[in-house]
């Protein structure tokens, strides 16, 4: 029963400051002493409620039909009253701004400041007296509340909006990364999964003829079993979230390892989703990893920034080049990453010497916050 008196999902936020404005205004209308009868009153809260009910459970024609009529009743109010009933208009300014019809809003807006000028024709007998007195700043006050409410309003629709889009692209990206690692798992743990049924097959026919050589063949079933136990470690921590940062210090010490000196830049970050952040994070590896295979490189230079709404990272090393360099299989599983970020990836030359990879993604789809 309540839920079809009011509306559910304004419940927590304005159901408090609705029922303050209802029990107010039956003081005004059947406490205050004023010159309208019992049957007037009784009239005036009757629509008061109705017109009140209409605003809160419609955003179309009705609404702009419900604050026409409250208006009108406010003005009358205003007179036989007090003039301070006109500072109810700030409900229906209030649901006026909910609305996503321009049309009628601006109805409602207008039908505020008529409210205004006929209230001051018939109480002070010019409309332009408004504007020399306090209620002139009430109308405005009014007016704005409207507009500020409704861009509040559009907001919160369009972050619920992005929201739904953020939540469609991170299961797209899970998908996506499934997909990887099922190609993966063929491309690499596949070949070693048959190279181990070859090499059984064979000590197999070996083992009584050729002990020895079934022996050897023994001990690289074993290698290989121990190198496929590892792809699947890979793979399944690929599986899961990467932090950027510990990512970052991971690729320090490999470097050093490698006697390779690494520098860190940062400017004006912004944290980034979960599924974006670990797509960033193992783009990283990649690009490390080949500066570590191919670049001969003594220096690396990681930087990574905020510039207008793209978060750009360059992994920067003064290595042998373009030409000399094996990024290609890198390259590829880097811009897919990035394609599913709306992102992209790319490698350019270094003006002094080497290579700069370059991941570009938008923030819009993949920030936090």
């Amino acid at each position: 029963m309540w839920r079809r008196i009011y509306p559910r999902d304004q419940i927590e936020k304005y159901l408090i400051i609705d029922m303050l404005v209802v029990v107010v205004f039956i003081y005004h209308v059947f406490i205050a002493s004023h010159s309208i009868p019992l049957v007037g009153r009784i009239a005036a809260f009757l629509l008061f409620l109705g017109s009140f009910y209409v605003g809160l459970w419609y955003r179309d024609w009705r609404l702009l039909g419900a604050s026409l009529v409250w208006c009108s009743l406010m003005t009358v109010l205003g007179l036989y009253i007090d003039n301070w009933m006109l500072l109810y208009g700030f409900v229906f300014a209030d649901l006026l701004g909910r609305t996503k019809r321009l049309w009628v809003m601006a109805g409602g807006m207008a039908g505020i400041v008529i409210m205004y000028l006929a209230h001051s024709w018939l109480d002070a007998g010019s409309p332009f007296a408004l504007f020399t007195n306090l209620f002139f700043a009430g109308m405005i006050m009014q007016l704005t509340a409207t507009i500020v409410v409704h861009t509040k309003e559009k907001t919160r629709q369009l972050k619920a909006k992005l929201d739904i889009v953020s939540e469609q692209l991170e299961h797209y990206i899970q998908e996506e990364e499934r997909n990887r690692i099922a190609r993966d798992l063929h491309d690499t743990l596949g070949q070693t999964l048959t190279m181990i049924k070859l090499k059984s097959e064979l000590t197999i026919r070996l083992v009584d003829m050729h002990p020895e050589k079934a022996k050897h063949e023994l001990n690289d079933i074993l290698d290989t079993s121990r190198y496929a136990l590892k792809q699947v470690r890979e793979l399944v921590t690929d599986m899961r979230f990467v932090s950027l940062a510990k990512e970052i210090a991971r690729s320090r010490e490999l470097l050093r390892d490698a006697d390779i000196d690494m520098s860190v830049m940062e400017e004006g970050l912004r944290p980034l989703s979960n599924s974006a952040e670990t797509m960033v994070a193992l783009s990283i590896r990649e690009a490390v990893t080949n500066i570590i295979k191919h670049s001969e490189a003594t220096r690396c230079t990681l930087a990574h920034y905020v510039q207008g709404e793209h978060y750009y990272i360059q992994v920067i090393d003064n290595g042998k080049g373009l030409d000399q360099q094996g990024h290609g299989n890198g390259l590829q599983s880097m811009r897919e990453r990035m394609a599913m970020l709306q992102g992209d990836a790319y490698i350019t030359a270094n003006p002094d010497k080497g290579a700069v990879v370059t991941l570009k993604l938008p923030l819009m789809n993949n920030g936090r916050g």
